[in-house]
C-alpha cells in the first residue's frame, strides 16, 4: 500500500506526551488526527504511512478549553488523538518524523 495524499490530512502529527511514551512502551503509539476521521481511516493510513501491521485504534476526542486571548474569552479546538496499538515486532520511531 502507498501513501496516498489524504493519509497526510488524516494524521495531523504524533503526540509526544509523558502518557504517549507509557504507552510506546506497550506497542502504542499515539497521533493527534483530523476530527472526523474514523478508525478504519486512521489504521489505513498508519499502515500506508509507516508500513506497519495495526491491531487496534482507540480513539478520544478532547474537548476545547476556554482560554482569555488579549482580554478576550477565546476558545481552543476540539482535538481527536488516537492510539494505535501495533501488532507484536511492528514499531514506529515518532521521534524522527515522516
Amino acid at each position: 500500500m502507498s501513501a496516498k495524499p489524504e493519509h497526510y490530512d488524516v494524521i495531523r502529527k504524533p503526540v509526544i506526551t509523558e502518557k504517549a511514551t507509557m504507552a510506546s512502551e506497550n506497542g502504542a503509539v499515539v497521533f493527534e488526527v483530523a476530527i472526523d476521521a474514523n478508525k478504519p481511516q486512521i489504521k489505513e493510513a498508519v499502515e500506508a504511512l509507516f508500513g506497519v501491521k495495526v491491531k487496534a485504534v482507540n480513539t478520544t476526542i478532547t474537548k476545547g478549553k476556554q482560554k482569555r486571548f488579549r482580554g478576550q474569552m477565546g476558545r481552543r479546538n476540539d482535538v481527536k488523538k488516537a492510539y494505535v496499538t501495533l501488532v507484536e515486532g511492528n514499531t514506529i520511531d515518532v521521534t524522527t518524523g515522516l
